[in-house]
């Protein structure tokens, strides 16, 4: 993948598929990359799909932290822009999900359609969030290893299949851009925005998700006037790591019904 250079940062970013094809942005999940995206991507083999890693993460720049949720934004905005990418469908995930709604409504030139796979307007509360990164950097990631772990995949995590990938991807992650995203998302609050909102949008929900839980994620899809929602049932936090094929079979209906297949 290559280094985009951006004026104050490089970001590790990858375009794939036919150039004529209807343009995806996928948004990673905090402690992930975009090498989560995989098996979306290989299910869906027409689209021109725009992954990368958020700052922070993979092989992008790790400035020092706090990071605004802004920022983040604006990363995704330049991207879609340095690749000339127009009428996107942006799928977010966690806090990726949060990034999909600030775009939509700062830039709906560039956003057609959005799905927002385990999020919500508000995801925790800041003094939860400060407790986290105190603690990282105390103690390194591996401190928060196992709680997360339970969140994103249920109280039998350690039996998941999903879990050498996601454990590992989780832990390579740099602790100052976990603690840099993480101060993002305390600081966003996207309910007021978000239900300004009124185009086509898909939102998942993991039926054992311990991070965003179903509830949420529905408060929030109610936020958006019709609004399709689509709960996977034996999923947790990361469905596309758990159940690829429901989950590609959600987002592909999707696709279809808004003429973006």
């Amino acid at each position: 993948m290559p280094l985009i250079y951006l004026p104050d940062l490089r970001l590790n970013a990858s375009l794939t598929g036919p150039e004529d094809g209807p343009p995806l942005v996928l948004l990673h999940a905090l402690g992930l990359s975009h090498e989560i995206w995989q098996p979306l991507i290989d299910h869906l083999p027409r689209h021109r799909i725009l992954s990368f890693d958020l700052r922070g993460h993979g092989a992008s720049d790790c400035p020092p932290a706090p990071y605004k949720m802004g920022a983040l934004i604006q990363d995704t905005e330049r991207l879609i822009g340095h690749f000339g990418l127009k009428d996107c469908v942006v799928i977010g995930l966690s806090i990726g999900g949060l990034i999909a709604q600030g775009l939509a409504v700062k830039r709906l030139d560039l956003v057609r359609g959005l799905v927002l796979s385990n999020t919500a307007a508000r995801i925790g509360i800041a003094s939860q969030w400060q407790d986290r990164i105190a603690l990282v950097r105390r103690a390194g990631l591996a401190a928060l290893h196992d709680a997360t772990m339970e969140r994103w995949l249920g109280r039998n995590w350690r039996e998941s299949p999903a879990l050498a990938g996601l454990s590992s991807r989780f832990l390579a992650t740099s602790p100052e851009g976990w603690a840099g995203c993480a101060s993002a998302i305390a600081g966003t609050d996207f309910y007021e925005t978000t239900a300004t909102l009124r185009l086509p949008t898909l939102v998942i929900a993991g039926s054992h998700d311990g991070s965003t839980p179903v509830d949420l994620v529905r408060e929030t899809a109610d936020l958006i006037p019709g609004h399709q929602f689509r709960l996977i049932r034996g999923a947790g936090h990361i469905p596309l790591a758990e159940k690829p094929d429901d989950y590609a079979e959600a987002i592909r209906d999707f696709l279809t019904r808004i003429g973006h297949g």
